[in-house]
């Protein structure tokens, strides 16, 4: 959950194996219940608006929107058609997939930007920080 979410107070009736199942997750990820429900609850109504969109943790540990079937974040895709100018059918060849797998990541962007512009933001950071290790073992090694 971002920091500007506001947070209402809500009851639901969950049974016994999925509060269990949901007390294991929680306890793995060192979350609370409720930081575990709400997260989960936020990616299970994503998908459902997106069917071809599923969440998975990336090199950040971050849990991102990805697309089924492929190894793409939809901030790769987006990204991605950025730099070919907006062009689908560009973008589905540069990376390989269908041109559905590139309008599924644009619908998700569309529903979602200020998420996805996140992820584009939390990437470029990482790439930068991976450089600069890489360019200090560089200096490193003479």
């Amino acid at each position: 959950m971002r920091s500007d979410d506001a947070t209402t107070q809500r009851s639901f009736r969950l049974s016994s194996r999925t509060l269990e199942l949901l007390e294991q997750r929680a306890a793995a990820r060192d979350l609370s219940r409720n930081a575990m429900a709400d997260l989960l609850l936020g990616e299970a109504v994503r998908t459902e608006n997106h069917p071809l969109v599923r969440f998975r943790a990336g090199a950040s540990g971050r849990r991102r929107p990805a697309l089924v079937g492929t190894r793409l974040y939809v901030h790769d895709v987006i990204s991605t058609l950025r730099g070919e100018h907006g062009s689908v059918a560009a973008t589905a060849e540069y990376l390989g997939v269908g041109e559905p797998v590139v309008r599924a990541a644009l619908a998700y962007y569309a529903d979602l930007p200020g998420e996805v512009e996140q992820d584009i933001e939390a990437a470029a950071a990482l790439a930068r920080e991976e450089r600069a290790r890489w360019d200090r073992q560089q200096q490193a090694l003479g």
